[in-house]
């Protein structure tokens, strides 16, 4: 009798060349929790009863998850394709990618901006990376991801979509 697996069944991931997590700084996490508890605190002064200490029970954690939730998102490139969040490109469309500081980001999600394209930025970030796109059946000209470090994760995209449109090389012999 054949024994069952107690292994789950998970799908193929290859290994992420570049990863990152849009995390935020420190100093907002502080910032949130301090006006949370203050908040707290503003309320706590004028009742009494459960409403008194119920906001201290409340605010912290919700604000705790709030942060969390606003930096889970991870960027990954992997051999085959670049994840940001739940959105995936395959690498064969990818055409161009340009790092951004700053005021590049700031002038490509200005005035420069393209309706159609798909934007992932968050402000505490100052970088992006701008992937131009070559998929005649997708209406998304580009995509604008940010990143603390827009120049590798540049080189990590075309290095991975150069590699994959070569393909495996077989060992000699």
């Amino acid at each position: 009798m054949a024994s069952a697996s107690t292994e789950r069944d998970t799908p193929y991931r290859p290994a992420p060349l570049y990863r990152e997590r849009l995390r935020l700084p420190w100093w907002l996490w502080a910032a949130a929790l301090a006006l949370a508890a203050f908040l707290a605190a503003e309320v706590w002064m004028g009742t009494a009863g459960v409403r008194a200490w119920l906001p201290f029970t409340v605010l912290p954690p919700v604000t705790v998850v709030g942060l969390w939730w606003l930096g889970r998102i991870p960027v990954r490139v992997t051999t085959d394709e670049f994840q940001v969040d739940d959105a995936r490109l395959p690498l064969r469309f990818v055409a161009e990618v340009v790092a951004l500081d700053a005021q590049g980001r700031r002038e490509l999600l200005g005035v420069a901006a393209d309706p159609l394209a798909f934007v992932i930025q968050r402000p505490w970030i100052p970088g992006a990376v701008q992937i131009v796109l070559d998929d005649p059946a997708d209406p998304t000209p580009y995509w604008v991801i940010s990143s603390r470090d827009p120049q590798r994760l540049a080189a990590e995209i075309l290095r991975a979509r150069d590699q994959a449109s070569v393909g495996p090389t077989a060992p000699p012999g």
